[in-house]
């Protein structure tokens, strides 16, 4: 039975962030992942896991100007320092929260940028940073994200993840597959996880089209998570999706679907 992570950037969004903790081990998890918890005091990010119970699985290094509509460094010219300077403060937030997994976004390399310089830096700057993790007892993921919910995203194919996973090694960076971005860009989940099972580190789910709970779309839920008892997956599943309502209204598909 795949094992559940309420994603506290997108559920319980009816509260506060730092109320989401409890909220999530109120409706029966007992781990969550969240995009970036750098406004937060690590210790007090700390303090709100253990008073819940919770174990926290997952979290993104600094993706520069988000609000300003950028989405990782790792692929961009001129950045490197602030690269680099974002996975020592991520890995400080790791050690402190005890988290395993650290999500390094790829970004959005800007216009007239070859790709090549962009699949270059992206290389150099993940084999150092993969280093870094290693030596601090975390493992570093990638996500390829659709182009159509993030346009120009350096990382959109599972192909081009196992590529630098392979190159780089996957003891010390895994793939996170991501089903609702999977399926709108290429499509066939079942066997894309069948064949990337071995690198694979972390999963996330929605249903498509809308990035709402499971059951919501066009995808065979009851089905994909049997595969991922078959394969033997015993990681953590993230629950990234939007609820289309209220979030523990919205969290029937559970006993709907077995999980």
């Amino acid at each position: 039975m795949p094992r559940l992570a309420a994603n506290l950037s997108m559920m319980f969004n009816e509260v506060p962030f730092l109320d989401r903790f409890a909220a999530a081990a109120a409706a029966g998890f007992r781990a969550v992942e969240f995009l970036f918890p750098y406004d937060h005091p690590a210790a007090e990010i700390r303090r709100r896991l253990d008073d819940a119970g919770l174990r926290q699985v997952l979290f993104n290094a600094p993706p520069g100007d988000w609000a300003g509509g950028e989405r990782g460094t790792a692929s961009l010219p001129g950045r490197q320092q602030e690269f680099r300077d974002g996975i020592a403060r991520a890995l400080e937030y790791a050690a402190a929260l005890d988290c395993p997994l650290v999500h390094v976004m790829a970004g959005i390399p800007p216009a007239g940028t070859a790709p090549e310089t962009a699949a270059a830096l992206y290389a150099i700057n993940l084999a150092w940073a993969a280093e870094q993790a290693a030596q601090a007892g975390r493992r570093l993921v990638i996500e390829p994200i659709n182009h159509r919910d993030m346009p120009g995203f350096h990382l959109h194919t599972t192909g081009q993840a196992a590529g630098i996973i392979a190159a780089i090694g996957a003891a010390r960076l895994g793939l996170q597959f991501d089903i609702y971005h999977c399926q709108v860009t290429e499509g066939d989940v079942s066997k894309r996880l069948e064949a990337l099972m071995p690198i694979i580190g972390h999963i996330q789910i929605a249903d498509v089209p809308a990035r709402n709970e499971p059951g919501t779309g066009e995808l065979g839920w009851a089905h994909l998570f049997r595969r991922l008892d078959a394969l033997g997956y015993a990681g953590w599943v993230g629950c990234e999706y939007r609820p289309a309502g209220d979030t523990v209204a919205g969290l029937g598909w559970r006993g709907t679907f077995g999980v």
